[in-house]
């Protein structure tokens, strides 16, 4: 693999992450989980990064990490230069409310929330948001804030979620599967949610996937296996979700 530095996107590029040395290890009774081994990773601002590995290779985990969620064992993670691995559960509550979205694979609407009043609940504890109408409309659902989760197909419902992770105009977007529950066509429609995102408002995006082919819209891939970083790609032509056939 070659060095970190060696796929800056851009030589000016900010580093809005900088891990090194993540190990993260689970204590499940008397067995213990090894789910991070000394993995060292940069993310770039404005690059829209996916994460690719089987089950258990340690996406998740680090992703978590990364987005103030869980804690390293060992190493540091900076985030602009603040060390995450020493803030109090003030300041990580602070730095996900103001700093980070979250994609999951499952929506987690509240069902009895129109698709606007599920945006808006981000928007009402943000410092700086968007209103929860351009957020929508970044992810082209314009006629459909006012219909509830069960009125929307899941593709819909996944990029409400994306809606309502956008509105408080975080630097960070972090996506857990966001596709994994969607068939092939719905997905490639929720990528290109993502991907605009990403070339719109330069938020710098991370996407975990096991799906090799969504790897070719990223700035880079990084493969994961075991806990480690196995080798970093860098795409010298991405191309549109929907140039992307699976």
């Amino acid at each position: 693999m070659e060095p970190l530095a060696n796929h800056l996107p851009d030589e000016t590029a900010e580093i809005v992450f900088q891990a090194r040395g993540l190990t993260k290890i689970y204590d499940m009774g008397e067995v213990q989980v090894v789910a991070l081994r000394g993995t060292d990773l940069d993310l770039y601002a404005g690059e829209l990064v996916v994460l690719l590995g089987p089950s258990g290779s340690g996406k998740s985990t680090l992703l978590n990490i990364l987005g103030g969620l869980d804690t390293a064992t060992e190493g540091t993670v900076l985030y602009h230069g603040q060390d995450l691995t020493k803030a109090t559960d003030r300041e990580l509550t602070e730095f996900r409310r103001f700093h980070v979205g979250f994609v999951f694979q499952f929506y987690n609407l509240i069902p009895s929330l129109t698709a606007r009043e599920n945006v808006a609940i981000v928007t009402e504890i943000a410092e700086d948001p968007m209103t929860p109408e351009e957020a929508l409309a970044i992810v082209d659902l314009e006629d459909r804030m006012d219909h509830f989760p069960a009125q929307l197909s899941g593709g819909q419902q996944q990029r409400v979620a994306i809606a309502r992770a956008i509105a408080k105009n975080p630097a960070v977007l972090l996506c857990d599967e966001p596709t994994g529950a969607l068939d092939s066509e719905t997905g490639i429609v929720v990528l290109e949610a993502l991907a605009r995102v990403n070339r719109e408002l330069g938020t710098t995006t991370a996407v975990i996937t096991h799906n090799i082919v969504i790897g070719d819209m990223a700035d880079r891939v990084i493969h994961l296996r075991d806990g480690q970083i196995a080798e970093v790609e860098r795409n010298a032509s991405k191309k549109a979700p929907h140039e992307m056939t699976w």
